[in-house]
């Protein structure tokens, strides 16, 4: 297996980051099945993919971002508008498997493989939970579950490959389940200071659960960046927002009176000033899910920080231990 894998290497050096690619976009396809069936409690393989009106769609009408493109985001059999989400999403997960081979295929393929893995949970709770503000138990402790096994098949996950392979699924699976904990206990403390002080829920148990999957992919050093990681990417992502959204209020125009109705002078219902509410005003002061920024940090971290946060964080236990 070994000779032939360097064999095709060698000879055909693109074969491998293009079948990563391709299988990235086709598992973006299914990924995009799971996150609009799975929230609403549908089955994933039954039926198959069918439009709105109905209508089966044929695979060739169902290829991965190519269909949207040539069918310009349209329908064939009704003309109905499908989303760019679509075809972002299923390019999106094409690069990060990319990514992901060509990152650690020196590393062992338990390494790649889990990435890819990780990768698809991480995208489909990440739109799940900006879709309907929850992340459902399949991907947190799913996800956790899953992880645990592929530290143990694949120890070089976690970075073991030199030891004897018993001794290293021990090595990976401990790893990952301590990954787990730690991140659960991080983030439901946080969550718990943050309730006391505020007095009231600042963090779903969600994302308590979907922390402790991102440990057992990451390790606990992955957890820990993750949730401070995920804060700066939250206050920077608010702080972006804040002059666009003062942009967009200021140079809303005001509402016109509806000429049906001569003493249409107030500003609608639920508005104070005569201005329209829009998600866009309504996005400051409310909830705001966390677990997209997580899974943004835990991404990070594996396919670009691991090295880096690591030797960080050895070398504050290192100061730690030689007080």
């Amino acid at each position: 297996m070994i000779e032939q894998y360097t064999l095709v290497n060698t000879y055909l050096p693109w074969f491998f980051p293009l079948f990563t690619f391709l299988l990235g976009a086709c598992i973006g396809s299914f990924l995009n099945v799971c996150i609009y069936r799975i929230p609403v409690g549908q089955s994933v393989v039954f039926p198959g993919s069918h439009c709105a009106c109905g209508v089966p769609i044929p695979w060739y009408h169902n290829i991965p971002v190519l269909s949207w493109l040539i069918l310009r985001g349209k329908a064939r059999c009704c003309g109905r508008r499908f989303s760019c989400r679509y075809p972002v999403i299923e390019a999106f997960t094409a690069v990060v498997f990319l990514l992901c081979w060509v990152s650690f295929r020196d590393a062992g393929l338990g390494k790649a493989a889990g990435g890819m893995v990780f990768a698809a949970i991480l995208i489909c709770a990440t739109v799940i939970d900006l879709d309907h503000m929850i992340i459902p138990d399949r991907f947190t402790i799913g996800g956790f579950a899953v992880g645990l096994a592929l530290s143990c098949i694949g120890p070089s996950m976690h970075g073991f490959v030199e030891g004897p392979y018993v001794l290293d699924m021990i090595r990976g699976f401990s790893t990952a389940l301590i990954g787990g904990f730690v991140g659960s206990a991080l983030v439901l403390w946080i969550g718990l200071f943050a309730e006391a002080v505020l007095r009231r829920e600042a963090m779903g148990f969600g994302d308590v659960k979907f922390l402790g999957a991102i440990g057992a992919f990451c390790g606990w050093q992955g957890a820990v960046f993750s949730v401070f990681g995920g804060a700066v990417i939250g206050t920077v992502g608010v702080l972006l927002f804040l002059p666009f959204r003062a942009l967009t209020r200021g140079a809303r125009s005001e509402p016109k009176p509806d000429p049906s109705n001569e003493d249409n002078g107030d500003g609608g219902e639920g508005s104070e000033d005569g201005e329209e509410v829009t998600n866009g005003d309504a996005l400051i002061g409310r909830h705001i899910p966390f677990g997209p920024m997580l899974a943004l940090a835990g991404l990070l971290y594996f396919l670009f920080f691991e090295t880096r946060v690591d030797e960080y964080f050895a070398g504050i236990t290192w100061m730690l231990y030689s007080l």
